[in-house]
């Protein structure tokens, strides 16, 4: 069974940083794609930026120049540093593992940490 968990969110004031982390953990097999989405009160869950196993990375328009996501292949752990936070940027913060089983995908979901940028 994977375990997905993430850490670091919290209160940032506007123009702060934040460090996310999220480690997955129990699989047998290969997780290639690891990423980072958000979801807002009252809005859906949206891509914040993706990451493969061999470094593709891909953003969210409105996260372009500010945040940028890493990773950890050794240790399947992926983080996202968030530079010149808004307060549009606050979300509950989910990190996604993407697992490659037998030839099928499965993915897998954080609980989500609190992102809460203050103007």
């Amino acid at each position: 069974q994977v375990q997905v968990v993430e850490s670091g969110g919290g209160l940032v004031q506007r123009g702060g940083s934040l460090r996310l982390s999220c480690a997955a953990s129990g699989s047998s097999f290969s997780i290639d794609a690891m990423g980072w989405y958000r979801q807002a009160p009252g809005k859906e869950r949206e891509l914040v930026a993706r990451i493969t196993d061999g470094g593709s990375t891909k953003y969210a328009d409105s996260v372009k120049g500010r945040f940028t996501i890493s990773r950890d292949n050794t240790k399947n752990t992926v983080y996202l540093q968030m530079n010149s936070l808004r307060p549009e940027d606050t979300a509950v913060y989910y990190c996604y593992a993407q697992e490659l089983a037998a030839g099928r995908i499965y993915g897998h979901w954080g609980q989500g940490t609190q992102v809460t940028v203050s103007s």
